[in-house]
């Protein structure tokens, strides 16, 4: 998921003053002020949310509701994704799709019961809700929830924070989602994240943000988290950053995202395609494609950032970084980026170009450290 820059005056998040008060550094990000990092630095923070529990200000995301008895099947018409089987109290990960079969955004849907709850990236959230809109407009109604925050708690003691506050939330799974009562504010909760770590996602009214993110940061476990650590948190989870490691014209199957793709939506499934580009995404699921998105594991100290070539022994491009940087965890950079397919197999020797010179890559599996989502 992601978030990509813009000019337009920054907008603020209900928990704008509560950064300021933590000595965050704010930068301009998806149209909004938001934290970059807090005194400790990202490094610090970054290990903490891998050993302890990190909170996250991510209110800058978007949050749709859809509700109406058509609304699931209408929303298949815009996803690959089996949305009208989504057991209630479940999460899916989906993507939106154009007639190219590129990648519009990525997002998650939950059945909240009588209704479907969105989450979209901040900076494609107006295009989103206007290409829903466009679609749907006649089979179901669709609402901006710009009256609520989001805030996600993430690494292996956010399961034990948020007992202590909501019981009921141990029974729960990764990418379940249940409605719990937190610092007086009733929150809808899902167990899942973008760090690689087990953690929730809590959508609070904003009226109630700032208590609940203070009852959490009083929690002797929990430390407020940037927008640094949270970049390099997805990176070793091998997490996708929309804008870069995906686009308009990168198909979920050159992302190597297959997975997300729902067999009931493939060829052969009882509602195959159906979709914007289901007929290419079909064809390049049987006849494969021509490049593919790798994890990269480079063998020197320096990091690769986006847009560095990668090469062949002959010194011949073949691929290039979408997302590169340090790996804390690992102690090593990592990146990911898209390379031909003849180079895309595990254990393939290539080369980054930074500041022109080759360093030696690696194609790995990701995610670069284990996932560790609760899944009971």
């Amino acid at each position: 998921m992601s978030d990509i820059g813009n000019d337009a005056p920054a907008a603020r998040t209900p928990l704008y003053q509560l950064h300021l008060e933590l000595g965050a550094k704010m930068v301009p990000f998806a149209g909004y002020e938001m934290p970059l990092q807090y005194p400790s630095g990202i490094l610090k923070e970054h290990n903490h949310t891998r050993s302890q529990a990190g909170l996250f200000d991510v209110s800058h995301m978007g949050q749709l509701r859809l509700s109406g008895a058509g609304a699931a099947a209408a929303l298949e018409s815009l996803v690959p994704v089996d949305i009208v089987d989504l057991p209630v109290n479940q999460q899916r990960y989906a993507l939106f799709t154009n007639q190219q079969g590129g990648i519009l955004d990525d997002l998650m849907v939950a059945n909240a019961g009588d209704h479907l709850f969105l989450v979209v990236n901040a900076a494609c959230k107006q295009q989103d809700t206007a290409h829903l809109r466009e679609h749907l407009s006649s089979l179901c109604q669709i609402e901006e929830l710009s009256d609520r925050s989001l805030l996600a708690l993430q690494g292996p003691a956010a399961a034990a924070v948020m007992a202590r506050i909501a019981p009921d939330s141990a029974k729960m799974i990764f990418m379940q989602t249940a409605k719990f009562i937190l610092a007086g504010s009733e929150c809808f909760v899902s167990r899942s994240g973008y760090t690689g770590e087990d953690g929730f996602e809590i959508s609070v009214p904003n009226a109630g943000a700032e208590a609940l993110a203070r009852l959490l940061l009083a929690q002797p476990e929990v430390a407020p988290i940037g927008l640094g650590a949270r970049d390099s948190l997805r990176l070793e989870a091998g997490l996708c950053l929309y804008g870069h490691d995906m686009d308009g014209s990168t198909t979920p199957v050159e992302a190597s995202l297959g997975w997300a793709l729902s067999k009931v939506r493939r060829a052969g499934g009882a509602r195959a395609g159906g979709y914007p580009g289901a007929e290419v995404i079909a064809r390049q699921l049987d006849q494969g494609v021509d490049r593919k998105r790798v994890g990269l594991l480079l063998k020197d100290r320096m990091p690769a950032r986006e847009g560095a070539e990668l090469v062949d022994a002959d010194g011949r491009q073949v691929g290039k970084i979408t997302s590169g940087g340090f790996g804390p965890t690992l102690g090593s950079p990592v990146a990911m980026g898209y390379v031909d397919s003849a180079h895309a197999k595990i254990g393939t020797l290539l080369q980054a170009m930074v500041r022109g010179k080759g360093v030696p890559v690696e194609v790995v599996k990701t995610p670069f450290t284990p996932a560790r989502y609760f899944r009971g």
